[in-house]
This record gives C-alpha cells, sequence and structure tokens, in this order.
C-alpha cells in the first residue's frame, strides 16, 4: 500500500536536478584541428574509423562524453508542502552560454540555505550528471561547490542520491532507463515531448532551447515520482507540480 508523504522535513534538503547535453559544436568540421584528431581516436575506440562514420558520430553521440560535449540546460526540482499538501517546483536554467549557465547553477547551490546538509538526486547521476557537471566546471575554472567536489572523501560520505541505484539495489547488471521505471510505475512518460537522442538535432537543426528546457524539466518531475514510488510514497498530483 502506498504511503502519504507524512515526513515533509525529509525533503529540505534535497535538490533533484537533470541536465541536457549537446555536442560541443554543431558538427564535426567546427571542431578544432586538434580536436577533430582527439575524436577521431575516440570514434576508433567505439569502433568507428570511415570518416563519415566519425562524423556522424560526433552529431549522434558527443553530447554523452563532457570532453566533447556541453551543457545547455539544467532543471531544478524542490519539493515543499502547502498545508501539507507536497507540492513540487521545478525550475529550468538553460544558455547558450554554458559558463553563465553553470555560474548560475554554482550560485543556486551555494546560496542554498541547508548548504552543509544539501543532497542532489538524480537519474543515473553517480555516472552522467554529477561527473559532468564537475568536469564542464573545471573546463570554465570554476570552482566546484561543496555539494559536488567528492575529492577525497570517503563513499559513504558522499551523500548523492541516485534513482537508477536505488532500483538496483546492489544489481550492477544492466542500466536502466527512466522511461521504463515510469512505465513500470504507471507514471506519464516525459517522453512524449522528445528522448534524449533527439536533444541534439533539437538544439543544432531546430534551434529550439525552449523545448529542450521543457523537456529537461519534465525529466525532472518524472524523476521526482519515480523516487517517490521508490520509497512508497503516493505521486504528487500533476496540478501540484509548477514549473517556472
Amino acid at each position: 500500500m502506498m504511503r502519504y508523504i507524512s515526513t515533509p522535513t525529509f525533503f529540505n534538503n534535497i535538490l533533484f536536478i537533470d541536465i541536457e547535453t549537446v555536442a560541443c559544436t554543431a558538427q564535426y568540421q567546427d571542431l578544432e584541428e586538434s580536436f577533430r584528431l582527439l575524436w577521431n581516436k575516440k570514434a576508433a575506440t567505439l569502433g568507428t574509423t570511415d570518416p563519415q562514420g566519425v562524423r556522424e558520430l560526433f552529431f549522434d553521440k558527443a553530447a554523452i562524453y563532457a570532453e566533447f560535449g556541453k551543457i545547455i540546460s539544467i532543471g531544478l526540482g524542490h519539493i515543499m508542502f502547502d498545508n501539507n499538501t507536497p507540492m513540487l517546483h521545478v525550475q529550468g536554467l538553460s544558455n547558450h552560454d554554458e559558463k553563465v549557465l553553470l555560474q548560475t547553477f554554482r550560485k543556486i547551490l551555494m546560496e542554498n540555505s541547508r548548504q552543509n546538509s544539501l543532497r542532489l538526486c538524480a537519474h543515473n547521476g553517480k555516472e552522467f550528471d554529477f561527473p559532468y557537471l564537475c568536469r564542464r566546471m573545471l573546463v570554465h575554472g570554476i570552482p566546484l561547490p561543496p555539494v559536488l567536489d567528492t575529492a577525497g572523501k570517503k563513499p559513504w560520505e558522499v551523500s548523492h542520491l541516485d534513482t537508477m541505484e536505488m532500483w538496483k539495489f546492489g544489481d550492477r547488471k544492466s542500466f536502466t532507463s527512466l522511461d521504463l521505471l515510469a512505465a513500470l510505475f504507471n507514471i506519464k512518460s516525459s517522453k512524449v515531448l522528445m528522448d534524449g537522442s533527439e536533444v541534439n538535432r533539437c538544439y543544432y537543426v531546430d534551434n529550439d532551447l525552449d523545448k529542450v528546457t521543457t523537456y529537461c524539466q519534465h525529466d525532472v518531475a518524472v524523476m521526482v515520482q519515480v523516487f517517490l514510488k521508490l520509497n512508497c510514497w503516493e505521486c504528487i498530483q500533476p496540478q501540484n507540480i509548477i514549473f517556472t
């Protein structure tokens, strides 16, 4: 039996996040020569050496590697309560200038009133979102906020939450997508807008950053609902989800 959320303070220090990434340039030919050579080596490790295949692989896959991609949108979700009714507030950050975007994100984290106890939650965040954010911040010379600076910390000292890890229960055999978990728990998927494989094309071909940001926000909302289901809590009602 699902439970209604009865411990509002549990969510005070949890910030749910999702990032959307694209290739660092619109096409392979736009890369500086040194990076074209480095991508050629990367493509070879992925089994592609044909020149046309290398170019296509860059457009299709560069976004998932922090060395060849960039962040264009960050979704932030926070559960709050209004007369004991859980409300989900989802903010969408986006900018063509990655450095400005990451500086804005860092400022939000640093201004959090519960900085010392702040916890970040993402789906596959430990493998993707968190390290990607750290790497791209360092590329731009942005100091890591304490919540992301895990250097020298023991595993049990890192308080990040990861809905995919929660679902695995220690099982390391396979990747479980957010979309699959949403289907399992009968949660409306965010993939009705697009899916992750379409973000690069939406950004560079359709020039629609707003659509990517909306998709990112809805991913956060779905992830929060999955997080609640994984804790046997009732989902937040759609009318109580606020996008800003």
